[in-house]
């Protein structure tokens, strides 16, 4: 959960400033623990003047601005007096910021968009706070823009996962009617001939043009292909818009999409080490990753070895363990090893099992068929496999039962304080 900011007031000592005037004028406002704003954006995003005549209540109003901006995490002010005038200090710890995505503004190029925001926020560099006014205030830019272009539109935003690279970003979406993707064409000859590529287009093609349909299209068909066949580096994207003719016409219904991509080089297995691993030994996690050196670099089947590692965890009760795999790439002899550091965390115990949506006899059929017994350490497999009969093979639970779901919703509640976990089943 993220925690919110907060404003705290510091004085050094008592002071008299406000005692017997209700304002003073402000001489100078500082700004301190800055990374990426400048004091001028600081003066700005406070929506305090220097050289305006302020009271306690101006400083505690600026220092909630900045708090509602979204940019910060602390805010912590203090102010001090020379010459019967005010000097303001705040001291500020920023916020991460994550990219900014356009999704269906097919007709203008991000640089457009950027500027558009620029000339409101003057930090504005792509990246935004996940809320906050400056959000609000982006989304308003956008709109203006938008309506300078004779587009009366409402713009949404939301933070949503990026389907191409790790962490999430700010999305703007205008909500209305967006053209459709006429064609889409990538640069790689080979993509164009693939088989397998033409199958999944038809899953954008046609479908209302989207750059998170078509970044999730990517991720899901394209980049698989690269991986499994050594490609581990290929550069895939952005999506390009390109349209021709007179600008001045009417925009077409349906648009072209193209997609630049460079496969890199074929990478091949080197190694692997790991650390941080007591319960399962070197031997055993390399044998269950399954990658011998002198292979090629099949990155699904990598992906899917660290799968079967956290797995082989589970077995064993480690239900939260988690791996963090760091990889190195060897761009003269084109070869790929990992660094893999790995946090087992605790061995938690079976408790108990919670049921909802099924009959007494149903429940009772279901705990006798349930394998594990209070203490015992809880086995990820066996609760899958056991998952897996609920919805494929019923007969080997309910016997001649008759018994009528559609889905069965599972959940593992742990209590890390006992070292325990228990299953919540729900029938529906």
């Amino acid at each position: 959960m993220r925690q919110l900011p907060f404003v705290l007031l510091a004085l050094a000592s008592i002071n008299p400033l406000f005692v017997n005037a209700q304002t003073a004028k402000l001489q100078e406002i500082q700004a301190e623990g800055l990374k990426t704003l400048t004091e001028p954006q600081i003066e700005a995003l406070s929506g305090m003047k220097v050289g305006a005549q302020v009271g306690r209540e101006d400083l505690q109003a600026g220092a909630d601005a900045l708090v509602r901006s979204g940019l910060f995490a602390k805010v912590v002010y203090n102010f001090r007096t020379h010459n019967d005038e005010v000097i303001l200090t705040f001291q500020l710890v920023e916020n991460p910021r994550i990219p900014v995505s356009y999704d269906n503004f097919p007709w203008y190029g991000d640089s457009e968009l950027n500027e558009a925001i620029r000339k409101d926020l003057s930090f504005y560099d792509g990246t935004l706070p996940e809320a906050g006014t400056v959000v609000e205030r982006a989304a308003k830019s956008l709109q203006d823009f938008l309506a300078s272009k004779g587009a009366t539109v409402q713009i949404e935003h939301t933070v949503v996962i990026n389907p191409l690279s790790d962490g999430n970003i700010q999305q703007f979406r205008e909500n209305g009617v967006s053209p459709r993707i006429a064609s889409v064409e990538f640069s790689d000859p080979r993509l164009m001939e693939s088989r397998a590529v033409q199958q999944h287009l038809p899953e954008v093609k046609g479908k209302p043009y989207s750059r998170m349909a078509i970044d999730i299209f990517l991720a899901e068909a394209i980049r698989p292909l690269y991986l499994q066949d050594g490609h581990l580096r290929a550069k895939i994207g952005p999506a390009e818009v390109r349209l021709a003719g007179n600008p001045s016409q009417k925009l077409p219904e349906a648009i072209p999409v193209y997609v630049p991509c460079q496969p890199g080089p074929v990478y091949e297995w080197k190694d692997v080490e790991w650390s941080g691993n007591q319960a399962l030994s070197t031997i055993t996690l390399n044998r269950t990753l399954e990658m011998k050196p002198g292979e090629p670099a099949n990155g699904m089947k990598i992906e899917g070895g660290w799968d079967r590692v956290k797995e082989e965890y589970g077995h064993l009760g480690h239900i939260e363990a988690k791996l963090n795999a760091v990889a190195s790439y060897d761009d003269t002899g084109h070869t790929v090893s990992y660094k893999v550091a790995i946090s087992e965390g605790a061995v938690f115990k079976y408790n108990e099992m919670a049921i909802t949506g099924m009959s007494l006899a149903g429940e009772r059929l279901i705990r006798e068929a349930w394998p594990l017994r209070t203490g015992d350490a809880f086995d990820l497999k066996v609760f899958d496999q056991f998952l897996n009969k609920l919805e494929l093979h019923r007969e080997g639970i309910f016997k001649e039962l008759p018994i009528h779901y559609d889905n069965v919703g599972h959940f593992l509640q742990t209590d890390d304080a006992k070292g325990t976990v228990d299953v919540l089943l729900d029938f529906k």
